[in-house]
């Protein structure tokens, strides 16, 4: 057997997944069909760190999101990635939206997130000064990070654990033989790999990945939705330290607000399904963008938003259908033994990073 585990996938999660079982002595590759790592949907997100306050109580969402959160931040640190705890407002600008910040306090205090507390419009504005609400809920522990720091401090473990990642090695297909997995690979040089364990983390690509493993039963696909997200950036001074999110509304957090590393003030991304990876920002959304930003940020003045970027996110609910869990699929599921495959994993997925990458490797110890 060449290897313990391939891991199919170089965007955060992929990379995460094998730092823990290159750092736990296994004999790990990671295939990326890209040229470079983190090129997916790990490079066109937020970089928001996530506190865990969105996601139903119980849920892997939930559970993975606190737990990686909490690591991300003991993570961080020591291996010198950019990152600033900045906290957030959810933010009501109407009486009528407050039943559900109430209601979203409950569910983050039920998945334990830590010094949650409900402040009024005024309160509010004396940490923000420029905001305008009628109450808000103040996160501490949300913040922001420099997504492609975390992912080369990732690279790096797995290297010095003697793991490797294949930059230009498409997945092309896998079947079950002998105890483990004999994986093709493609590129400018096709090879045929073995491994005791195959792990999809594949982002866009997962399901066609899982129909191109033998065996693998279609109904255990789920169907895949192309979330595009925009962002606009805007021009001049950032009028908020804080990350600012709206009440919660179905089938997204919202846009949101960020300030970055740099001190440039973002807005999105917002949601747009597409039918194919189109990355030009839409800019027919912008009166959407500025409709947003002056519930909370009137002075916004016309002309000071312009397009910034765009994202694809993996989801797996369609228009006007209710957002779901992550699928993180084992033989359990699925009935191929040494196979664990990721499905929709969107936000929080970067903030999760860290907590899957250890959940994949215990799925793989119980053999579930």
């Amino acid at each position: 057997m060449d290897l313990d585990a391939l891991i199919v996938g170089a965007g955060v999660v992929g990379l995460a997944c094998a730092r823990t079982l290159a750092t736990a002595g296994r004999a790990v590759v990671v295939l990326e069909q890209e040229t470079r790592i983190g090129q997916g949907v790990s490079s066109r997100n937020s970089e928001v760190i996530h506190a865990g306050l969105h996601y139903a109580p119980g849920s892997l969402k939930a559970r993975l999101c606190v737990a990686g959160r909490r690591a991300l931040y003991d993570y961080m640190p020591e291996r010198g990635v950019a990152h600033a705890r900045c906290g957030k407002l959810v933010v009501a600008t109407r009486e009528d939206e407050i039943g559900a910040l109430e209601a979203l306090l409950a569910r983050g205090t039920e998945n334990g997130v830590e010094g949650l507390r409900m402040l009024s419009g005024e309160e509010a504005q004396a940490l923000e000064p420029e905001i305008v609400c009628v109450a808000a809920i103040h996160s501490p522990e949300s913040g922001i990070l420099e997504a492609h720091g975390l992912m080369l401090a990732l690279e790096g473990e797995i290297a010095d654990a003697g793991g490797a990642i294949a930059l230009g090695a498409p997945f092309e297909s896998a079947a079950r033989e002998g105890e483990g997995w004999r994986v093709r690979v493609g590129g400018d040089a096709p090879t045929t790999l073995a491994a005791r364990t195959l792990i999809i983390a594949a982002g866009l690509d997962a399901q066609a990945c899982a129909r191109s493993i033998e065996g693998f039963p279609a109904a255990r696909i789920p169907p895949l939705h192309y979330g595009k997200g925009n962002y606009f950036v805007l021009s001049g001074a950032a009028p908020f330290q804080m990350l600012i999110y709206p009440a919660p509304a179905p089938g997204s957090l919202g846009l949101h607000y960020k300030r970055d590393l740099g001190g440039r003030a973002h807005f999105g991304p917002d949601l747009e399904f597409v039918a194919t990876e189109d990355y030009a920002v839409n800019e027919a959304r912008a009166p959407l963008f500025y409709d947003f930003a002056r519930r909370f940020w009137p002075a916004l003045k016309d002309g000071a938003l312009s397009p910034d970027y765009a994202g694809i996110r993996p989801k797996l609910h369609g228009p006007g259908e209710p957002q779901g869990d992550f699928h993180i699929l084992g033989p359990q599921t699925h009935g191929l033994e040494g196979l664990i495959a990721l499905f929709g994993i969107e936000s929080p997925g970067l903030t999760c990073s860290l907590a899957i990458g250890a959940h994949v490797a215990a799925m793989l110890e119980d053999g579930a």
